[in-house]
């Protein structure tokens, strides 16, 4: 069973662009083929008209309820870049950003700086804060503009205010405690933030530190075991490796291109039951507002296609963790396409894969957490229900 997701996957009609979508306006003659022999729909990653992020995305797409299972960010940065936590510790998802002279946030992603520059930059800011009112502070670069904070000491909360406003214009949030037990961890924030922005004072596009998604790691039922499936989970960057490992996917140290997952699926196709696989370059299209590069994105993920079904999968499924437009350049309320692939599936009268054709599917419009069940279901994996 191969759970395929191309992330922000979903658009809507562009008034540019001959009011196509993305994948309307993509070339994909393989994705197309496949559509004619599946059975497609509809999905929505939370609930209708909520727009959520990566987290709740991908909590919907393993089966669990993301309006139930609340998961911080930091915590799925933190595991992604390989951070171990502690029960205590308190994690978050930083952004290098800019400001202007009047310290408004004029790009809150530094121009998506190199990797490199945002591994110089943490290690300055690791080598001159070390640890505040007794508190560690633990710094570990992500890719490009990102890098993740753990706070590892006595007396810390979790609920603090984002300080990152999510757009452009308008200056960084205060890191303000939301309950009286994360006091403490407020005042290092704010101390740190403070000695983070002398340190990046002189530099020209990472001058500014946003931080979103404070959080300690949950308890929760693993996918192993909640589905009685081998799991294998296979992305490049640090937040769906993070996701998954939490969930309890073995998650390989993988790096490369989508071409580099496609060549490990094939290596491991023998050794598990479940594949998580990651596409992540249409939901960065679909950010920067650019709809070409996010319809050439499509177009490259679809040549792998055939690879995949080489491998005779029992189920196949395509679809994103939530929809980012590129007219919008974000993620949006919008669903997901869905296309379901399986011996025993069936197949629509589509002709493409395109939110049009999805929106007239067998599959209709349901919710992303019932995924999992008609994904084990077309794999036989579920037994008769009742007497």
């Amino acid at each position: 069973m191969v759970l395929l997701v191309a992330d922000g996957l979903g658009g809507i009609p562009h008034p540019d662009f001959d009011f196509k979508t993305e994948l309307e306006a993509a070339h994909t003659p393989n994705l197309d083929r496949l559509a004619q022999r599946s059975v497609l729909g509809l999905m929505y990653p939370v609930n209708y008209g909520i727009t959520p992020g990566s987290g709740p995305g991908h909590i919907g797409l393993f089966g669990y309820n993301p309006e139930e299972l609340i998961i911080g960010r930091g915590v799925l940065e933190a595991l992604g870049v390989g951070m171990a936590l502690g029960p205590n510790d308190v994690a978050a998802r930083a952004n290098f950003a800019t400001r202007d002279e009047q310290g408004l946030i004029i790009d809150r992603r530094a121009g998506r700086i190199p990797t490199e520059e945002c591994v110089r930059l943490v290690n300055l800011l690791s080598e001159n804060i070390g640890e505040i009112e007794g508190v560690q502070i633990l710094l570990k670069p992500g890719k490009e503009h990102r890098f993740v904070m753990v706070l590892r000491g006595e007396g810390l909360g979790d609920r603090i205010k984002d300080t990152d406003p999510q757009k452009e214009g308008l200056a960084p949030y205060a890191p303000e405690a939301l309950d009286e037990a994360s006091q403490k961890t407020s005042r290092v924030i704010k101390q740190f933030l403070e000695k983070a922005q002398k340190l990046l004072s002189t530099e020209k596009k990472a001058n500014a530190i946003l931080l979103r998604g404070f959080s300690k790691p949950p308890v929760l039922e693993k996918f192993p075991e909640r589905y009685g499936v081998r799991s294998l989970a296979i992305a490049i960057y640090p937040m769906y490796k993070g996701i998954a490992r939490l969930f309890g996917f073995d998650t390989p140290e993988l790096e490369g291109t989508f071409e580099n997952e496609v060549e490990y699926l094939e290596k491991a196709w023998n050794d598990y039951d479940f594949f998580f696989v990651h596409y992540k370059d249409t939901d960065k299209a679909g950010e920067d507002g650019n709809f070409k590069r996010k319809v050439e994105c499509i177009e490259y993920f679809d040549q792998f296609i055939p690879r995949i079904l080489e491998l005779k999968p029992d189920v196949l499924v395509i679809t994103g963790d939530h929809s980012t437009p590129s007219l919008l350049g974000s993620h949006s309320w919008h669903p997901s396409p869905v296309l379901l692939f399986s011996p025993h599936a069936g197949c629509d009268e589509a002709s493409r894969f395109t939110e049009r054709e999805c929106r007239k599917g067998y599959l209709g419009h349901f919710p992303a957490r019932a995924l999992m069940s008609l994904i084990l279901a077309n794999g036989l994996r579920l037994g008769k229900y009742g007497a």
